[in-house]
Parts: structure tokens; sequence; C-alpha cells
């Protein structure tokens, strides 16, 4: 086997993931109704659902290898920045595929977005942490980028996911045209403020401080061109796309087969969206490169309030779906509590593995919720 012979069979191993979501998309297109969960019943409908959850995950995996090494040809923060916004592009096809699919579910979005939040700065933040502090005893992380992550978060997420609760201008949890209209401009805006701050004037703050202002952790991973890896970054995320319609379906029909709180379905694609990029972090934070695991985490949680909820909104419009985004009052508490704790943590240079075990703890509480208030 030639030289070129052997790089053509790496690239094709390598895209497996994508050639084979196109397949099993193409595979369900021919199907058509035969496939259908009301056709297949419950047993045949979770196995559809296994395997389009498996091709999916494949595809995130894809994504995220795709990403690092835009990242390594970049460098920070600009390769974080390209894993999260491809992965937020992940997360806002999911909901509206699950929004426009069946019986729409008006709090499908609220529910992904703070399940989003939860698993972010709970389970990843506990888990990077704990296994962090474990390895390393003390780690240290640049303070100021924290606090642009947090500075921008506390205010997004009581916009979007608080305030609609309180106010009577529109029922229960909705937004009014005028509350939406502004959350839609305020989050973008606040959110480009950002995104000038991260890869513009201060993207030194967003550094491992103890790196000499780079953070090259990407070397698992074979790195060809910038065209290349941002083709195969979009041929990951399509069939992603494509599939996500039939995920919803399934998903559906699997809530209500094994009669799981409709909150369930916002954590598993939540859990679905950032599994890749959790495992990243955690690895970055096993690795003592916890600015890398903080710039994904909170940029995730940012990302995901900052741009997940003027697209949903705007897809309501559009689709003229109700979109309830106000949390219930328990789940208020729990974001407060998670976003104060959250400052906390990020409240000193260093990071050990009990604030690890208290987000794990905060994150726990969070599961228990979801089946006990439902």
């Amino acid at each position: 086997m030639t030289m070129a012979e052997g790089d053509r069979l790496s690239i094709l191993r390598s895209e497996l993931p994508s050639i084979v979501a196109f397949l099993v998309f193409a595979g369900f297109k021919v199907a058509g109704d035969a496939v259908k969960p009301d056709t297949v019943g419950t047993a045949g409908s979770l196995i559809l659902l296994a395997l389009i959850f498996a091709v999916v995950m494949w595809c995130a995996f894809s994504v995220v290898r795709h990403a690092e090494c835009l990242a390594t040809l970049f460098g920070e923060p600009y390769g974080t920045l390209i894993l999260t916004l491809a992965v937020i592009g992940i997360e806002v096809a999911l909901i509206v595929a699950i929004m426009l699919s069946g019986d729409a579910v008006p709090t499908m979005a609220r529910d992904t977005m703070f399940s989003v939040i939860m698993i972010v700065l709970n389970g990843l933040v506990g888990l990077c942490l704990l296994l962090g502090g474990l390895r390393h005893r003390n780690q240290t992380y640049n303070l100021q980028g924290a606090n642009a992550f947090l500075s921008v978060l506390l205010p997004l997420a009581v916009f979007a996911l608080v305030l609609p609760r309180i106010t009577h201008s529109a029922p229960g949890g909705e937004l009014s045209s005028v509350q939406a209209g502004f959350e839609i401009v305020m989050s973008v805006l606040l959110y480009g403020v950002f995104l000038a701050i991260q890869t513009v004037t201060h993207s030194d703050i967003f550094q491992q401080p103890d790196a000499g202002g780079h953070d090259d952790g990407h070397h698992d991973v074979v790195v060809r061109t910038v065209p290349f890896h941002v083709v195969g970054l979009m041929g990951a995320l399509v069939p992603i796309i494509l599939l996500s319609k039939s995920l919803a379906l399934y998903v559906e029909f699997g809530i209500e087969a094994v009669g799981a709180p409709i909150a369930f379905s916002g954590f598993i694609v939540a859990a679905l969206v950032l599994m890749p990029e959790g495992m990243s972090a955690v690895q970055a934070a096993r690795d003592n490169k916890l600015q890398r695991a903080v710039n994904i985490c909170l940029g995730s949680a940012v990302a995901t309030i900052g741009l997940t909820v003027p697209a949903v909104l705007i897809v309501g419009w559009v689709t003229g779906l109700r979109i309830e985004l106000g949390l219930e009052t328990a789940d208020i508490i729990l974001l407060m509590l998670t976003l104060f704790v959250s400052l906390l943590t990020f409240g000193s240079r260093t990071t050990n593995y009990l604030q690890g075990a208290v987000h794990l703890a905060l994150f726990a509480a969070y599961i228990m919720m979801i089946f006990d208030l439902s």
C-alpha cells in the first residue's frame, strides 16, 4: 500500500461516522412509515432510538475532533469557541426538532437549557474539579476569564429563565411580545460583546496563566488543513441535524412508553449534546489544563443562553408555537443556588476537589428533582 493510499484509508476511517450517519438517514427516509414509532411498537422504537442516539453521538465526537484540530491550528480561545458554537448548533437543531414533532411541548426549550446549565455548572464543573483536584491537589486558572463568563451568564440566565415566571404580562412562564423582542436583542448583543472580549481585545484572560499564554493540549489527533477540518466538521454536523427529527419522535415516544417525566427529554437532549465536549473538558482538567476546562464548561452555559434562547424564540414566532421559558419555583431556587456556588468556586485563583464535590451534590439534587417533582 502506498503512502497516498494509506492516507486516503486513514481519512475514510476518520470520517466513517458521517458516512454511516448519512446512510442511516437515507435508510429512514426509504423505510418511511414502516419504521414510525406507532408501527414498530415500544420495543422496536427503543431499539431504533438507541441506534439513532449512538449514531448522533458518534457524529458529535467527530465534530469535537475536528473542532480540536481547528483549535490546534487557531489556538485558544478560538478553538474552544469553534467547539462551543458547533455544539450549540446541534442543541438548537434538536430542540427545534422536538418542538416541531408531534404534540409540541411548550417547556421543551426551557427544560433543555436548564438541563445544560445544571449539567455544565454542576455535573461537568464538579467532575473536572474533583478529578483534577484529586490528581493535582490544587489547580490554577485565569480568574478574570472565569469572571467574564459568569458576569454574562448571570443576567442572561435570570432574564431568560426567572423573570418570565415572575412577570404578569404573559400567562404562566411565557414571554410577552415586548419581553421576547428584548430578550432576543439583549442576548445577541451581550453575547456579541462577550465574543469581542474573548477573541479580540482580551483573549489573554482566557488562556492558562502558567502556560506562557499558550495552551497546546491537542496532541492525540491528526491535524490536517483548515479547509479539511471545516468541511469535516460540517459533514458531521449536517447528518446530526438531518437525524434530529427522527430522534425527537423516538425520544417523545420512548418517554411516554416508560412513563418518565417530560422534563427528562430535555435532560436527554442536553446530555447528548454535551457528552463529547464534556469528556474533552474532563480530560483537560486531568491534564492540569483547567483553563481549557473552564472555557468549555462556562462557554457552553453562556452560549446556550445567549444563542439558543434567541433562536428558539424566533422559531416560536415563525411557527406560532408557544414557548414557556420561566422555571418553576423549585428550579429557580436550584438555579440561584448553582449560580451563587459558582461565584464562590470561581472567586479565587485556585480550586480543589472539595469544590468539585459540592457541585456534584447540587447535580445529584437536580436529578432527584426531575423525578420527584414531576
